[in-house]
């Protein structure tokens, strides 16, 4: 979701004021887990406390909006930077810095079934794709086969 730098400050201090945030998800990089036009449920986080395989909200440097997983943190710059990755996407996104973060995943509504972040199948999902990373490209391979054949 492409946002501005003033919709983004909104988003982030309503996360600090309410609690939580909830929003429509855009694009398949995080398919089949979250697609497109689930809720998700956005608690506020700190990010020196997220664990490989969290799905965190972020602000990109295109302006985006990203729902993508915490690969890893460490020191650029002498500062501490994030990286994150979708999980249909091939590479890492670019690095995010702490004030670029919103929040982190704690549930995903979709059509008929309510999903928490941190129950057996979303983390037996996480715990799969973190083992198995080739699963990423066949992901990808099945999402463009699938595009392909709604054109």
């Amino acid at each position: 979701m492409l946002v501005n730098q003033e919709t983004f400050s909104v988003l982030k201090q309503l996360v600090q004021e309410n609690g939580s945030i909830e929003l429509p998800a855009e694009g398949n990089s995080m398919f089949p887990f979250i697609r497109k036009g689930d809720k998700c449920q956005f608690v506020e986080c700190i990010p020196s406390l997220l664990t490989k395989g969290d799905v965190v909200l972020f602000y990109s440097s295109s302006g985006q909006l990203v729902g993508h997983r915490f690969i890893r943190s460490e020191l650029m710059n002498r500062k501490c930077v994030y990286f994150f990755k979708g999980d249909t996407n091939l590479g890492l996104d670019e690095p995010v810095i702490e004030a670029d973060i919103i929040g982190k995943l704690v549930s995903v509504k979709k059509r008929k079934v309510y999903l928490k972040a941190e129950r057996m199948h979303s983390l037996m999902w996480c715990k799969t794709l973190m083992t198995f990373p080739w699963l990423s490209g066949l992901l990808r391979v099945y999402l463009n086969k699938k595009n392909q054949l709604h054109q």
